[in-house]
């Protein structure tokens, strides 16, 4: 880190998807201003070691760019609703209702939700969504670790994508979700013959009972084992509910509770519609700020 050009390089610790802190998905957001080129962003990535770091390489512009320890990325859900949260409550001079972030995938909406004069909500606008082929369920099994039996058969499991490709697979109960292990030369196999490299899976029980859904994702190829609170995959489920009249409808308005299984409580809020062949899909939740401060 020493031999980096980082020294007075503001940077912001926040929790995503989090009704406090400790608890969500733990994002670094560095202010670049296009002081450090790709080796450095990437090493600090790595020494940051959360999910993904951001960095900001224009506050003016609002471009950024998303990197995981590993790889960069060109969009990813939480990054981007705690990057926004970030230049909205420490460098825009007003309440804005909207903003948009310039991503390497392109420019993504950003709605903001107020109690009185505080910010309580983030939420983010998601592409319309592609849906790719079908996945048998014993392949799936097999990957996860877990009985054929333990998949939701009434709905298929598909390939869907917003910005980042993901698997789809609803599962049957919260004790077939608690069993998932990934299968690490079986996911291996599975990935490379498919653009998807994620995999988000999913059940109707849950654990507070306020909540709808309960969901596990999983990103090895991206170097994270199994992320605590994910927009962009949620994005893909919202898509995917709606496509396949999951709570039998084509509007959805839900909470979806991730990361218990790991001991990093997650809170999402997934609204979707499907309207005359057209997808409107936002995923949004709350941000904590954690710390700030200088790298060195």
């Amino acid at each position: 880190m020493n031999e980096l050009k980082t020294e007075g390089i503001p940077f912001y610790i926040v929790d995503v998807f989090a009704e406090g802190k400790y608890s969500g998905n733990q994002l670094a957001v560095v202010i670049s201003r296009n002081k450090l080129n790709d080796e450095e962003m990437q090493s600090i990535a790595k020494e940051m070691n959360y999910s993904e770091t951001t960095f900001i390489t224009s506050v003016e512009n609002y471009d950024v760019r998303i990197f995981t320890p590993e790889v960069e990325l060109p969009f990813a859900g939480h990054p981007t609703i705690g990057t926004a949260y970030v230049i909205q409550q420490e460098f825009m001079k007003e309440k804005a209702k909207t903003m948009s972030l310039n991503l390497k995938i392109g420019p993504i909406a950003i709605l903001f939700k107020y109690k009185g004069e505080i910010l309580s909500e983030t939420w983010m606008e998601h592409n319309e969504p592609a849906f790719s082929g079908f996945f048998a369920p014993d392949l799936l099994a097999d990957v996860l670790s877990i009985n054929e039996s333990d998949i939701d058969g009434r709905f298929k499991i598909q390939e869907v994508y917003t910005g980042i490709h993901t698997l789809i697979v609803p599962l049957k109960s919260l004790d077939a979700l608690k069993k998932v292990r990934i299968n690490k030369e079986k996911y291996t196999h599975l990935i490379q013959n498919t653009q998807a490299k994620t995999i988000l899976v999913f059940c109707p029980e849950t654990y507070d009972k306020i909540n709808d859904l309960n969901v596990r994702f999983f990103a090895d190829y991206y170097g994270v084992p199994e992320d605590p609170a994910t927009g962009s995959a949620n994005g893909c489920l919202a898509a995917y509910l709606v496509k396949h009249d999951y709570f039998g409808k084509k509007k959805i308005d839900i909470r979806v509770e991730q990361g218990y299984e790991i001991g990093r409580k997650s809170l999402l809020l997934l609204k979707a519609e499907e309207k005359e062949g057209k997808f409107y899909i936002t995923v949004g939740g709350k941000v904590v700020l954690i710390a700030k401060g200088n790298l060195l």
